[in-house]
């Protein structure tokens, strides 16, 4: 019965995306998957990018008529209240999900289970061209595999597997995302790295150089879009953090203040490892407030261990200027959360996706985690890595505190990311078609149709070659 009401949903909220698939030529049907707050900034962009593409009719690139891409869009559920999921669709200008799994939290491998339970009858009847997972989270591990394992009838094939934001890696097996990372790559049939060392770890790991493509961050194209709106949030008033008088005794500007975001279970299900943490801030803490909007599981690990004397509850409408303390706030949309990194001193976190932010901002960061699988964010932007030891830590913000370095902007964080990752999916689907398929082979048929894969990854396209440069680098 679920499974039935889900499809009779997304019959009912397609007619949008088909619309703008109606110009010349073939017809595609990309299914974009999303389950958790980092997704939505990365979709995002690409759904914009798909009605840009249907918009432009001519694509001389492609030797004539352009082919039609229509979507799909699959919200998993893995995040579901309006806060961690409702506004950021809202703030992003996303459509509603023509699909919304509603799994809600669980446990990794029951979450998983349940993801690939719903999907996959999602997926057989919808039939897509191409399945886009984001990301590393248990949405995008547990779509890869269905996708995977998929066969079409009567094709006998399977979607392509789109992976964006490939080829990060920690080197660190005890984090979720990591298995989840590694094993989508693998599976993925292309792969869109957002900085160079993405292409240097899939190409160390076996993984054929055709199916990697150098694009950018989509996340950063959705900051790009997004810079403008945010500068008109309000959030900055509402904390009591615009104070003092720009000189010409019309306008504020903000007050000095740092933003803190933790939501790791590495760093908040173990009580000392969070202690750490907050005392490596006292520092921090005497110079300037501290904003923290805080994440639902990290609120409850605050109460569980009786840590809620280290921080101060004002809440919006109350003034953190005048508070010195950890400021404890509920969750922030996308576009007040953006004004609050573009305006702050510092920010302290272990979110991937802020350290990738305040590198494009340039707003130093302090990443409290022993690795990080974004390196371009401190080799080229403004990140450092301080560990989890509150001496540490407490060097770390010393450090970007009273750092003057200018940092500069990593390749293709341009804000184009997402129209590349469009044009190369549209081309692929294209060649799949003159060859008499649009979808992969199924399993069991890919040794004979293309090659092991482990033998098309040892045969990969030689050093310096023209073909394999422009592929790499779109």
């Amino acid at each position: 019965m679920l499974e039935s009401h889900l499809l009779i949903a997304a019959n009912s909220s397609r007619v949008k995306s088909e619309k703008s698939a109606r110009v010349q030529g073939m017809q595609y049907k990309i299914m974009i998957v999303v389950g958790a707050r980092p997704n939505f900034m990365k979709a995002a962009p690409l759904i914009a990018a798909l009605h840009n593409y249907n918009d432009c009719r001519e694509r001389t690139r492609f030797g004539g008529t352009a082919a039609c891409l229509g979507y799909v869009l699959v919200h998993t559920g893995q995040h579901y209240d309006g806060r961690m999921s409702g506004r950021f669709f809202e703030d992003l200008g996303l459509p509603p999900p023509n699909v919304n799994l509603g799994v809600g939290s669980k446990s990794h491998a029951t979450q998983t289970a349940e993801i690939m339970q719903k999907f996959e009858p999602v997926l057989s009847q919808e039939q897509p061209n191409a399945v886009i997972v984001v990301g590393d989270v248990n949405s995008t591990l547990a779509c890869s595999l269905v996708a995977a394992k998929t066969v079409f009838k009567p094709s006998d094939t399977r979607p392509l597997i789109v992976h964006v934001e490939a080829g990060l890696r920690s080197f660190d097996r005890l984090m979720p995302e990591e298995c989840n990372r590694v094993v989508t790559d693998h599976l993925a049939d292309m792969l869109f790295a957002t900085e160079n060392s993405g292409v240097t770890n899939l190409v160390k790991e076996g993984i054929s150089k055709d199916r990697i493509y150098f694009v950018g961050n989509t996340m950063v194209d959705s900051l790009v879009a997004s810079k403008e709106r945010a500068r008109h949030s309000t959030i900055l008033g509402q904390l009591g953090l615009q104070s003092a008088s720009n000189g010409n005794g019309c306008r504020t500007v903000p007050a000095p203040y740092a933003v803190l975001t933790l939501h790791r279970p590495s760093n908040v299900d173990n009580r000392d490892v969070f202690v750490n943490i907050l005392d490596g801030l006292k520092d921090l803490i005497a110079q300037c407030p501290v904003i923290f909007p805080c994440h639902p599981r990290t609120s409850a690990r605050i109460r569980e261990f009786a840590l809620e004397h280290y921080f101060v509850t004002n809440g919006h409408g109350s003034n953190a200027q005048s508070t010195r303390g950890i400021n404890l706030i509920q969750p922030l949309g996308y576009l007040d959360f953006l004004c609050l990194m573009m305006h702050a001193r510092l920010v302290v976190t272990d979110s991937g996706g802020v350290q990738e932010e305040t590198t494009c901002l340039r707003v130093p960061c302090v990443t409290v985690r022993e690795n990080t699988e974004r390196p371009v964010t401190f080799t080229c932007g403004t990140n450092v890595i301080a560990g989890t030891k509150k001496d540490s830590i407490r060097k770390a913000v010393e450090r970007q505190m009273q750092s003057t370095a200018i940092a500069c902007t990593p390749d293709k964080w341009d804000g184009k990311a997402a129209a590349r990752i469009v044009d190369a999916i549209a081309l692929e689907l294209q060649k799949r078609s003159a060859a008499g398929h649009s979808g992969i082979k199924s399993p069991c048929d890919l040794a004979t149709a293309d090659g092991p894969r482990d033998e098309r990854a040892s045969n990969s396209v030689p050093k310096n070659s023209g073909p394999a440069r422009e592929r790499l680098e779109l």
